[in-house]
């Protein structure tokens, strides 16, 4: 056999080079992976959203010479809150003006709600759903828009820089609100029910109060949490309808100014009353607010 007859026998004699096959992880290796993953994912998350607030406190009770240091490590004083507390900041007659707008909002508004909830759920009114949704239209209209004719109906009946302005003005977008999350709730409740108490002799209201008040008291208990929170941290209205005697916890933040510039640790002494009814609610009400909006997202 020759040379040149031979080197057709040796190519296809030659290995073939073979396909790398792809490198598989235990099962035990990938828990250990995706455990890792989860781990990191919910430091990130807790650096986020909890970061601000440890750096609030930090800075609320350091000294005005360690406010620009980014040193963990100093010596705690609470000089800032007793200062935020006297003048010309007056913390505590500002979280009393929150307090009263606060509770005067989630009072009125929940008993209003409640019972327009209850008529577009029980009755039938000319137009049909044209009445509820717009109530539900008023939550696109842009604050700054509403904010001018309550400006000139509070200053004509002599409202301007009172508490009672505040809580007309928060009501203007809790209602429509609540209104909407009580009435999912209500179109749960069977009408069967509030017919059988009133063949037993109830009249309709009491038919409501015994049958369908206790029956919704999840999505009331969850538009009184919205209530809370958005009226507590309003700022717009109370800037504009608040002057001295009304003014508010967030509108006072921004009288946190000394001569040196904005006192930092002052506005974290402030912020760190903003946010603690915050921090208190969230713990103790958060099995509730998330059962009450599955509750009321179930037919």
């Amino acid at each position: 056999m020759t040379e040149g007859s031979s080197l057709p026998g040796a190519i296809a004699a030659a290995p073939r080079p073979t396909r790398a096959e792809p490198v598989r992880l235990s099962s035990r290796s990938r828990r250990r992976i995706a455990g890792a993953a989860r781990t990191l994912t919910i430091l990130l998350v807790i650096l986020v959203f909890f970061g601000p607030v440890v750096w609030i406190m930090l800075t609320a009770l350091k000294q005005p010479r360690d406010v620009y240091s980014l040193s963990v490590i100093f010596t705690p004083t609470l000089d800032n809150l007793r200062t935020a507390f006297a003048s010309p900041y007056f913390l505590g007659s500002r979280t009393l003006n929150s307090i009263i707008v606060t509770t005067g909002t989630i009072v009125l508004s929940l008993p209003i709600a409640t019972a327009a909830a209850y008529a577009f759920s029980r009755f039938r009114f000319p137009g049909g759903n044209a009445w509820s949704l717009g109530v539900l239209a008023t939550q696109f209209i842009p604050p700054v828009i509403i904010i001018i004719p309550l400006f000139v109906a509070f200053r004509s009946a002599g409202l301007l820089d009172t508490r009672l302005a505040l809580i007309i003005a928060n009501m203007s977008f809790v209602v429509p609100y609540s209104i909407w999350m009580i009435k999912g709730f209500i179109d749960a409740i069977p009408a069967d029910m509030e017919e059988a108490a009133q063949i037993d002799g109830a009249s309709r209201l009491r038919a409501i109060w015994d049958v369908v008040v206790p029956m919704a008291i999840p999505g009331i208990a969850t538009a009184a949490i919205f209530a809370f929170v958005v009226s507590w941290n309003e700022f717009f209205y109370a800037l504009v309808l608040s002057r001295q005697d009304a003014v508010t916890l967030q509108v006072g933040l921004m009288g946190a100014r000394t001569e040196r510039g904005d006192a930092w640790e002052i506005m974290a002494a402030m912020g760190l009353v903003i946010i603690l009814p915050m921090l208190v609610l969230s713990r103790y009400v958060q099995r509730y607010f998330v059962a009450g909006l599955v509750s009321g997202s179930v037919r």
